[in-house]
Protein backbone atom coordinates (compact mmCIF):
# COMPACT_ATOMS: atom_id res chain seq x y z
CA UNK A 1 0.00 0.00 0.00
CA UNK A 2 1.21 3.04 -0.76
CA UNK A 3 -0.41 5.46 0.93
CA UNK A 4 -1.78 5.30 4.09
CA UNK A 5 -3.81 8.36 4.88
CA UNK A 6 -7.40 5.80 5.23
CA UNK A 7 -6.12 3.51 7.87
CA UNK A 8 -7.82 5.77 10.52
CA UNK A 9 -10.69 6.22 11.86
CA UNK A 10 -13.36 8.93 10.75
CA UNK A 11 -13.96 10.31 13.77
CA UNK A 12 -9.91 11.57 13.87
CA UNK A 13 -11.06 13.74 10.66
CA UNK A 14 -14.19 14.70 12.08
CA UNK A 15 -11.87 16.37 15.46
CA UNK A 16 -9.85 18.16 12.75
CA UNK A 17 -12.56 19.56 11.10
CA UNK A 18 -14.11 21.15 14.16
CA UNK A 19 -10.24 22.01 15.83
CA UNK A 20 -9.28 23.87 12.64
CA UNK A 21 -12.33 26.98 12.95
CA UNK A 22 -10.50 27.62 16.49
CA UNK A 23 -6.69 28.42 18.35
CA UNK A 24 -6.91 24.64 19.40
CA UNK A 25 -5.69 22.82 16.10
CA UNK A 26 -2.39 24.92 16.11
CA UNK A 27 -1.73 24.36 19.89
CA UNK A 28 1.26 22.63 21.17
CA UNK A 29 0.40 19.55 22.51
CA UNK A 30 1.63 16.41 23.78
CA UNK A 31 -0.32 12.81 23.27
CA UNK A 32 1.10 9.62 24.96
CA UNK A 33 0.75 6.20 24.00
CA UNK A 34 0.56 3.50 26.97
CA UNK A 35 -1.62 0.52 28.52
CA UNK A 36 -3.39 0.91 31.46
CA UNK A 37 -2.78 -2.90 32.78
CA UNK A 38 -1.14 -6.04 30.91
CA UNK A 39 -3.34 -8.40 29.10
CA UNK A 40 -4.73 -11.17 31.10
CA UNK A 41 -2.09 -13.52 32.31
CA UNK A 42 1.10 -11.63 30.74
CA UNK A 43 3.77 -10.78 33.92
CA UNK A 44 5.06 -8.06 30.91
CA UNK A 45 4.97 -6.50 27.56
CA UNK A 46 7.40 -6.69 24.45
CA UNK A 47 7.21 -3.19 22.37
CA UNK A 48 6.68 -3.87 18.48
CA UNK A 49 5.48 -1.95 16.04
CA UNK A 50 7.31 1.59 16.02
CA UNK A 51 9.18 0.89 12.93
CA UNK A 52 6.48 0.66 11.19
CA UNK A 53 4.61 3.53 12.70
CA UNK A 54 8.19 5.07 11.41
CA UNK A 55 7.82 3.53 7.88
CA UNK A 56 3.66 4.07 7.67
CA UNK A 57 4.10 8.31 8.72
CA UNK A 58 6.22 8.89 5.83
CA UNK A 59 3.06 7.78 3.63
CA UNK A 60 0.57 9.30 5.72
CA UNK A 61 -0.59 11.84 2.52
CA UNK A 62 -4.10 12.51 1.08
CA UNK A 63 -3.52 12.57 -2.05
CA UNK A 64 -6.82 12.67 -4.94
CA UNK A 65 -8.14 9.05 -4.01
CA UNK A 66 -8.05 10.20 -0.76
CA UNK A 67 -9.30 13.51 -1.07
CA UNK A 68 -11.94 12.05 -2.81
CA UNK A 69 -13.22 10.08 -0.21
CA UNK A 70 -13.17 12.77 2.28
CA UNK A 71 -15.19 15.31 -0.15
CA UNK A 72 -18.24 13.52 0.75
CA UNK A 73 -18.26 14.79 4.55
CA UNK A 74 -15.47 17.52 4.75
CA UNK A 75 -15.60 21.22 3.91
CA UNK A 76 -13.21 23.09 1.85
CA UNK A 77 -10.97 24.50 4.43
CA UNK A 78 -10.51 21.03 6.22
CA UNK A 79 -9.81 19.34 2.20
CA UNK A 80 -7.39 21.96 1.76
CA UNK A 81 -5.52 20.93 5.07
CA UNK A 82 -5.71 17.38 4.49
CA UNK A 83 -4.15 18.05 1.08
CA UNK A 84 -1.17 19.49 2.87
CA UNK A 85 -1.09 17.51 5.38
CA UNK A 86 2.72 16.55 6.52
CA UNK A 87 3.30 15.63 9.76
CA UNK A 88 6.21 18.13 11.34
CA UNK A 89 6.30 16.99 15.05
CA UNK A 90 8.64 14.94 17.22
CA UNK A 91 7.92 11.64 18.15
CA UNK A 92 9.75 9.69 21.34
CA UNK A 93 9.43 6.37 22.31
CA UNK A 94 10.72 2.85 23.92
CA UNK A 95 12.77 1.21 21.15
CA UNK A 96 11.74 -1.72 19.72
CA UNK A 97 12.02 -4.98 21.76
CA UNK A 98 11.80 -2.96 24.92
CA UNK A 99 9.88 -4.42 27.72
CA UNK A 100 6.73 -2.43 28.60
CA UNK A 101 4.70 -2.47 32.03
CA UNK A 102 1.14 -0.57 32.83
CA UNK A 103 2.05 2.94 32.41
CA UNK A 104 4.78 2.85 30.61
CA UNK A 105 5.01 6.09 28.57
CA UNK A 106 5.73 3.84 24.89
CA UNK A 107 5.33 6.54 22.47
CA UNK A 108 4.93 10.26 23.07
CA UNK A 109 4.17 12.43 20.14
CA UNK A 110 4.58 16.54 20.17
CA UNK A 111 2.87 18.08 17.83
CA UNK A 112 -0.33 20.86 17.27
CA UNK A 113 -3.53 19.46 18.19
CA UNK A 114 -4.50 18.55 14.36
CA UNK A 115 -1.32 17.50 13.78
CA UNK A 116 -0.88 14.70 16.33
CA UNK A 117 -4.31 13.51 16.93
CA UNK A 118 -4.93 12.69 13.24
CA UNK A 119 -2.23 9.95 13.94
CA UNK A 120 -4.27 8.29 16.80
CA UNK A 121 -5.87 5.51 14.86
CA UNK A 122 -2.67 4.83 12.93
CA UNK A 123 -0.55 4.59 15.57
CA UNK A 124 -2.79 2.08 18.10
CA UNK A 125 -3.42 -0.09 15.17
CA UNK A 126 0.38 -1.20 14.55
CA UNK A 127 1.22 -0.86 17.83
CA UNK A 128 -1.84 -2.93 19.60
CA UNK A 129 -0.98 -5.40 16.91
CA UNK A 130 2.48 -6.13 16.85
CA UNK A 131 3.37 -5.72 20.50
CA UNK A 132 0.71 -7.98 21.04
CA UNK A 133 2.21 -11.00 19.44
CA UNK A 134 5.96 -10.22 20.00
CA UNK A 135 4.65 -10.63 23.98
CA UNK A 136 2.83 -13.79 22.94
CA UNK A 137 5.79 -14.85 20.82
CA UNK A 138 8.58 -14.39 23.86
CA UNK A 139 6.47 -15.95 26.17
CA UNK A 140 6.46 -18.97 23.56
CA UNK A 141 10.25 -18.22 23.17
CA UNK A 142 11.33 -18.54 27.02
CA UNK A 143 9.00 -21.65 27.60
CA UNK A 144 10.63 -23.22 24.84
CA UNK A 145 14.56 -23.06 25.92
CA UNK A 146 17.14 -23.07 23.36
CA UNK A 147 14.64 -25.16 20.79
CA UNK A 148 13.68 -22.79 17.51
CA UNK A 149 10.25 -21.97 16.95
CA UNK A 150 8.97 -21.63 13.41
CA UNK A 151 6.19 -19.07 13.41
CA UNK A 152 3.73 -20.52 10.65
CA UNK A 153 0.16 -18.55 11.02
CA UNK A 154 -0.40 -17.02 7.72
CA UNK A 155 -3.50 -19.09 7.13
CA UNK A 156 -4.88 -18.27 10.51
CA UNK A 157 -4.61 -14.38 9.91
CA UNK A 158 -5.67 -11.58 7.43
CA UNK A 159 -3.33 -11.51 4.88
CA UNK A 160 -1.75 -8.39 5.74
CA UNK A 161 -1.51 -8.91 9.50
CA UNK A 162 0.36 -12.18 8.97
CA UNK A 163 3.39 -10.09 7.27
CA UNK A 164 3.61 -7.80 10.34
CA UNK A 165 2.98 -10.80 12.57
CA UNK A 166 6.04 -12.71 11.35
CA UNK A 167 8.12 -9.37 12.05
CA UNK A 168 7.15 -9.29 15.43
CA UNK A 169 7.60 -12.77 16.16
CA UNK A 170 10.88 -12.58 14.67
CA UNK A 171 11.44 -9.59 17.14
CA UNK A 172 10.77 -12.01 20.25
CA UNK A 173 12.91 -14.59 18.97
CA UNK A 174 10.75 -16.72 16.39
CA UNK A 175 13.78 -18.89 14.40
CA UNK A 176 11.98 -17.98 11.16
CA UNK A 177 8.25 -17.59 9.22
CA UNK A 178 6.74 -19.68 6.69
CA UNK A 179 5.75 -16.03 5.40
CA UNK A 180 7.70 -15.06 1.93
CA UNK A 181 6.74 -11.56 2.30
CA UNK A 182 7.78 -11.19 5.45
CA UNK A 183 10.88 -12.99 4.38
CA UNK A 184 11.27 -10.29 1.20
CA UNK A 185 10.15 -7.09 3.13
CA UNK A 186 11.55 -7.19 6.57
CA UNK A 187 14.66 -10.19 5.81
CA UNK A 188 12.75 -12.50 8.30
CA UNK A 189 14.49 -16.12 7.82
CA UNK A 190 11.90 -17.90 6.09
CA UNK A 191 11.19 -22.20 6.48
CA UNK A 192 8.44 -24.42 4.79
CA UNK A 193 8.18 -28.46 4.27
CA UNK A 194 4.81 -29.87 3.30
CA UNK A 195 1.28 -30.26 3.90
CA UNK A 196 -0.80 -33.18 4.27
CA UNK A 197 -1.80 -32.62 0.87
CA UNK A 198 1.19 -33.32 -0.72
CA UNK A 199 1.51 -36.91 0.19
CA UNK A 200 -2.22 -37.66 -0.20
CA UNK A 201 -1.65 -36.03 -3.93
CA UNK A 202 0.78 -39.60 -4.35
CA UNK A 203 -2.65 -41.69 -4.39
CA UNK A 204 -3.09 -44.03 -7.60
CA UNK A 205 -5.73 -46.76 -8.77
CA UNK A 206 -3.54 -49.52 -6.10
CA UNK A 207 -3.84 -46.26 -2.91
CA UNK A 208 -2.15 -44.19 -1.36
CA UNK A 209 1.87 -44.19 -2.07
CA UNK A 210 3.58 -42.37 1.03
CA UNK A 211 7.04 -43.88 -0.64
CA UNK A 212 6.73 -42.43 -3.56
CA UNK A 213 5.89 -39.12 -1.73
CA UNK A 214 9.24 -39.01 -0.02
CA UNK A 215 10.97 -39.79 -2.73
CA UNK A 216 9.82 -36.87 -4.71
CA UNK A 217 10.29 -34.56 -1.89
CA UNK A 218 13.81 -36.01 -1.61
CA UNK A 219 14.66 -35.14 -4.97
CA UNK A 220 13.32 -32.00 -5.16
CA UNK A 221 14.92 -31.39 -1.49
CA UNK A 222 17.69 -33.91 -0.71
CA UNK A 223 17.94 -35.71 2.15
CA UNK A 224 18.21 -32.27 4.59
CA UNK A 225 14.22 -32.25 3.89
CA UNK A 226 12.05 -32.63 6.52
CA UNK A 227 8.99 -35.18 6.28
CA UNK A 228 5.86 -34.76 7.64
CA UNK A 229 5.00 -38.15 8.57
CA UNK A 230 1.54 -38.54 10.27
CA UNK A 231 -0.40 -38.82 7.30
CA UNK A 232 -1.23 -42.60 7.82
CA UNK A 233 0.24 -44.19 9.95
CA UNK A 234 3.15 -42.23 12.18
CA UNK A 235 5.04 -45.59 12.73
CA UNK A 236 4.67 -46.42 8.95
CA UNK A 237 6.00 -42.89 8.11
CA UNK A 238 8.76 -42.71 10.04
CA UNK A 239 9.86 -46.10 8.42
CA UNK A 240 9.25 -45.14 4.67
CA UNK A 241 10.81 -41.73 5.10
CA UNK A 242 14.00 -43.30 6.82
CA UNK A 243 13.49 -46.37 3.95
CA UNK A 244 13.44 -43.84 1.06
CA UNK A 245 15.88 -40.46 2.68
CA UNK A 246 18.09 -42.86 4.58
CA UNK A 247 19.50 -42.23 8.45
CA UNK A 248 21.03 -38.49 7.23
CA UNK A 249 17.26 -37.48 6.73
CA UNK A 250 17.03 -33.67 8.52
CA UNK A 251 13.89 -33.54 10.44
CA UNK A 252 10.34 -36.11 10.65
CA UNK A 253 7.10 -33.31 11.38
CA UNK A 254 4.53 -34.37 13.74
CA UNK A 255 1.22 -32.50 13.39
CA UNK A 256 -1.59 -34.36 15.04
CA UNK A 257 -2.28 -36.35 18.44
CA UNK A 258 -0.56 -36.70 21.77
CA UNK A 259 2.49 -34.94 20.24
CA UNK A 260 4.67 -35.84 24.19
CA UNK A 261 3.81 -39.45 23.53
CA UNK A 262 4.28 -39.05 19.88
CA UNK A 263 7.95 -37.68 19.88
CA UNK A 264 9.08 -40.41 22.40
CA UNK A 265 7.67 -43.26 20.28
CA UNK A 266 9.28 -41.19 17.14
CA UNK A 267 12.54 -40.71 18.59
CA UNK A 268 13.08 -44.11 19.96
CA UNK A 269 12.28 -45.47 16.39
CA UNK A 270 14.47 -42.90 14.36
CA UNK A 271 17.07 -44.25 16.75
CA UNK A 272 16.80 -47.98 16.18
CA UNK A 273 16.94 -47.17 12.51
CA UNK A 274 20.43 -45.70 12.63
CA UNK A 275 18.45 -41.55 12.43
CA UNK A 276 20.02 -40.25 15.73
CA UNK A 277 20.86 -36.70 14.22
CA UNK A 278 17.05 -36.67 12.49
CA UNK A 279 15.58 -34.01 14.21
CA UNK A 280 11.69 -33.94 15.51
CA UNK A 281 9.73 -31.13 13.93
CA UNK A 282 6.09 -30.74 16.52
CA UNK A 283 3.34 -28.65 15.15
CA UNK A 284 -0.19 -28.38 15.92
CA UNK A 285 -2.18 -25.82 17.84
CA UNK A 286 0.54 -24.84 20.28
CA UNK A 287 0.57 -22.52 22.54
CA UNK A 288 3.43 -21.47 25.44
CA UNK A 289 1.66 -23.52 27.91
CA UNK A 290 1.67 -27.12 25.47
CA UNK A 291 5.20 -25.71 24.89
CA UNK A 292 6.66 -25.81 28.28
CA UNK A 293 4.38 -29.23 28.83
CA UNK A 294 6.79 -30.93 26.24
CA UNK A 295 9.85 -29.10 27.67
CA UNK A 296 10.94 -32.70 28.85
CA UNK A 297 10.03 -34.95 25.74
CA UNK A 298 12.83 -35.11 22.88
CA UNK A 299 11.04 -32.47 20.51
CA UNK A 300 13.73 -30.42 18.63
CA UNK A 301 11.61 -27.64 16.88
CA UNK A 302 8.39 -25.80 17.64
CA UNK A 303 5.88 -24.82 14.76
CA UNK A 304 3.59 -22.32 16.13
CA UNK A 305 0.77 -20.52 14.25
CA UNK A 306 -3.08 -19.77 15.36
CA UNK A 307 -2.13 -19.29 18.65
CA UNK A 308 0.64 -17.14 17.84
CA UNK A 309 -1.34 -14.97 15.41
CA UNK A 310 -5.22 -14.78 16.56
CA UNK A 311 -6.78 -13.37 19.67
CA UNK A 312 -7.05 -16.41 21.95
CA UNK A 313 -2.93 -16.53 21.52
CA UNK A 314 -2.36 -12.78 21.49
CA UNK A 315 -4.67 -10.29 22.74
CA UNK A 316 -4.05 -6.52 22.13
CA UNK A 317 -1.69 -5.01 24.15
CA UNK A 318 -4.65 -2.66 25.00
CA UNK A 319 -2.63 0.46 24.45
CA UNK A 320 -4.62 4.26 24.25
CA UNK A 321 -3.61 7.33 22.75
CA UNK A 322 -4.28 10.43 24.88
CA UNK A 323 -3.59 13.90 25.51
CA UNK A 324 -1.53 15.11 28.29
CA UNK A 325 -0.33 18.15 27.62
CA UNK A 326 -1.32 21.46 26.41
CA UNK A 327 0.40 24.70 25.30
CA UNK A 328 2.89 23.30 28.22
CA UNK A 329 -0.74 22.40 30.58
CA UNK A 330 -1.11 19.28 31.68
CA UNK A 331 -4.44 17.30 30.95
CA UNK A 332 -5.76 14.62 32.33
CA UNK A 333 -9.20 12.45 31.56
CA UNK A 334 -10.99 11.76 35.01
CA UNK A 335 -13.45 8.58 33.80
CA UNK A 336 -13.61 6.01 36.07
CA UNK A 337 -11.49 3.24 34.91
CA UNK A 338 -10.30 4.92 32.52
CA UNK A 339 -8.04 7.95 34.04
CA UNK A 340 -5.12 8.76 32.41
CA UNK A 341 -1.77 10.96 34.24
CA UNK A 342 -1.53 14.32 32.76
CA UNK A 343 1.41 16.38 31.58
CA UNK A 344 4.68 15.04 29.57
CA UNK A 345 6.60 12.07 31.13
CA UNK A 346 9.85 9.67 30.94
CA UNK A 347 10.97 6.80 32.63
CA UNK A 348 13.60 5.08 33.23
CA UNK A 349 14.73 1.54 34.26
CA UNK A 350 16.01 0.87 37.44
CA UNK A 351 18.22 -2.15 38.00
CA UNK A 352 20.72 -3.98 40.70
CA UNK A 353 24.76 -3.93 39.88
CA UNK A 354 23.91 -7.87 38.76
CA UNK A 355 21.09 -6.33 36.16
CA UNK A 356 18.00 -7.75 37.22
CA UNK A 357 15.43 -4.93 37.29
CA UNK A 358 13.54 -3.60 40.38
CA UNK A 359 11.48 -1.10 39.01
CA UNK A 360 10.39 1.38 36.84
CA UNK A 361 10.02 5.00 37.20
CA UNK A 362 7.86 7.52 35.48
CA UNK A 363 8.57 11.12 36.19
CA UNK A 364 7.70 14.41 34.88
CA UNK A 365 9.73 15.24 31.08
CA UNK A 366 12.40 17.97 32.84
CA UNK A 367 12.77 16.98 36.34
CA UNK A 368 15.30 15.59 37.78
CA UNK A 369 15.38 11.77 38.49
CA UNK A 370 14.74 10.91 41.90
CA UNK A 371 17.13 9.04 44.08
CA UNK A 372 17.28 5.72 43.23
CA UNK A 373 19.58 4.90 46.11
CA UNK A 374 22.42 2.90 44.36
CA UNK A 375 20.66 1.03 41.58
CA UNK A 376 21.65 1.25 38.00
CA UNK A 377 19.31 3.43 35.77
CA UNK A 378 18.58 3.59 32.04
CA UNK A 379 16.18 5.86 30.25
CA UNK A 380 13.93 4.31 28.08
CA UNK A 381 12.60 6.21 25.34
CA UNK A 382 15.00 7.25 22.29
CA UNK A 383 14.59 9.51 19.63
CA UNK A 384 12.26 8.09 16.67
CA UNK A 385 11.13 11.08 14.58
CA UNK A 386 12.54 14.74 14.60
CA UNK A 387 10.67 17.85 12.88
CA UNK A 388 8.77 15.09 10.71
CA UNK A 389 11.73 12.93 9.78
CA UNK A 390 12.94 9.47 10.89
CA UNK A 391 15.77 10.08 13.56
CA UNK A 392 19.10 9.19 12.96
CA UNK A 393 20.77 5.79 13.90
CA UNK A 394 17.26 4.02 14.96
CA UNK A 395 18.03 0.30 15.83
CA UNK A 396 17.12 -2.32 13.23
CA UNK A 397 15.25 -5.08 13.67
CA UNK A 398 17.90 -7.27 14.72
CA UNK A 399 18.70 -4.49 17.07
CA UNK A 400 15.33 -5.24 18.72
CA UNK A 401 15.71 -8.83 18.88
CA UNK A 402 19.13 -8.86 20.72
CA UNK A 403 17.56 -5.98 23.03
CA UNK A 404 14.69 -8.00 24.33
CA UNK A 405 17.00 -10.84 24.39
CA UNK A 406 19.20 -8.89 26.91
CA UNK A 407 15.64 -7.50 28.61
CA UNK A 408 14.40 -10.97 29.50
CA UNK A 409 17.30 -12.13 31.32
CA UNK A 410 17.31 -9.01 33.16
CA UNK A 411 13.97 -9.76 34.73
CA UNK A 412 13.05 -10.98 37.67
CA UNK A 413 12.99 -14.72 37.74
CA UNK A 414 9.29 -14.98 38.60
CA UNK A 415 8.58 -13.02 35.64
CA UNK A 416 9.14 -15.40 33.26
CA UNK A 417 6.64 -17.87 34.50
CA UNK A 418 3.48 -18.58 32.73
CA UNK A 419 1.24 -18.37 35.82
CA UNK A 420 -0.81 -15.05 36.63
CA UNK A 421 0.46 -12.86 38.99
CA UNK A 422 1.70 -9.33 38.54
CA UNK A 423 3.71 -7.33 36.43
CA UNK A 424 7.32 -8.68 36.58
CA UNK A 425 8.30 -5.33 37.50
CA UNK A 426 6.69 -2.59 39.59
CA UNK A 427 6.15 1.20 38.06
CA UNK A 428 7.17 4.25 40.07
CA UNK A 429 5.23 7.24 39.44
CA UNK A 430 7.15 10.61 40.75
CA UNK A 431 4.82 13.37 39.12
CA UNK A 432 5.43 16.54 41.02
Amino acid sequence: MDNTALLTDHYEVTMVRAALRHPIAHRKCVFEVFARRLPDGRRYGVVAGTGRVIDELARFRFGDEEIAVLERFCDAETIAWLRDYRFSGDIDGYREGELYFPGSPILTVRASFAEGVLLETLILSILNHDSAIASAAARMVSAAGNRPIIEMGSRRTHERAAVSSSRAAYIAGVAATSNLEAARTYGVPSAGTAAHAFTLGFTGPDGPDERAAFAAQIEALGVGTTMLVDTYDITAGVRNAIDVAGPELGAVRIDSGDLGVLARQVRDQLDSLGATGTKIVVSGDLDEYAIASLRAEPVDIYGVGTSLVTGSGAPTAGMVYKLVEVDGTPVAKRASHKESRGGAKTAVRAARPSGTIVEEIIHRTGDALPDTHGLVTRDLQIPLVRSGEPADDLPNLSDARDHLGRGLVSLPWEGLGLSHGDPAVPTRYVLS
